[in-house]
């Protein structure tokens, strides 16, 4: 990862924080890690407990954002949760896995929020 690409996922999930935080939602965690894996932005709403991966891009040369949230990628993250949902005793909450995709041009920044982009059981 370049330090230009860096910079530009660090701008993202910025973006993307304040996004969510300006709809209402609470901020509970960022770049939560795990041995193997890492959640971008844990919030909440209406007492759902939300994992959210956020997804920058200035072209769509590689294809959507979303598409880069793979089966494999979602695995990671659905164990993270678990690890976080049991460390932080929300035993019972309500929660959902959604992506916020943010496009860039590198100095205007737009969001695209997908709720419940993935499940459990996907």
């Amino acid at each position: 990862m370049t330090a230009r690409t860096k910079n530009l996922g660090d701008a993202g999930e910025n973006f993307a924080a304040n996004y969510l935080e300006q709809r209402g939602y609470k901020i509970l965690a960022r770049n939560f890690k795990i041995r193997s894996a890492e959640i971008d932005i844990i919030a909440e709403l209406n007492g759902v407990i939300i994992f959210v991966e956020v997804k920058t891009r200035s072209s769509l040369q590689h294809g959507l954002p979303v598409e880069a949230v793979n089966f494999r990628k979602q695995q990671k993250i659905i164990e993270a949760a678990s690890v976080f949902l049991q460390d932080e005793k929300y035993f019972d909450s309500a929660c959902r896995f959604d992506v916020v995709e943010i496009y860039s041009d590198g100095v205007k920044f737009s969001a695209r929020h997908i709720e419940n982009a993935f499940e459990i059981n996907s």
